[in-house]
């Protein structure tokens, strides 16, 4: 079992479950967070960490699609290690419907600095 990401963190973006992680499994989007599938040690403290509820474990019916799109950035992104803060708006996107169609980005979260 691992545990992953799921639609309600887009736009959220909660870090919560950064710091607690024990192997540093998450990777950075620009607007979302996502756990690497092989890297997760299904632990499960980074569950109730979230305060958007967008951490779930795999065995939830619907979750393989998660799994893949989890495994999918997690591999394009960068590990995160370490909290920032979520966006201004992410109390207000919280709960909203779709956010996968209308609000994700598949863009990196750290930015290249020249």
């Amino acid at each position: 079992m691992t545990y992953v990401v799921t639609e309600n963190c887009i736009a959220c973006k909660y870090m919560d479950c950064v710091e607690v992680c024990p192997v540093d499994c998450f990777y950075e989007g620009e607007n979302t967070l996502v756990i690497h599938p092989d890297e997760c040690i299904d632990c499960g403290v980074c569950e109730p960490e979230c305060p958007a509820d967008a951490i779930r474990p795999d065995t939830e019916p619907d979750s393989e699609r998660w799994v893949e799109f989890n495994r999918k950035y997690a591999e394009m992104w960068p590990v995160i290690t370490a909290a920032g803060d979520p966006p201004a708006n992410a109390e207000a996107m919280d709960g909203v419907p779709n956010k996968l169609q209308t609000h994700f980005s598949p863009e990196s979260g750290q930015k290249e600095t020249s």
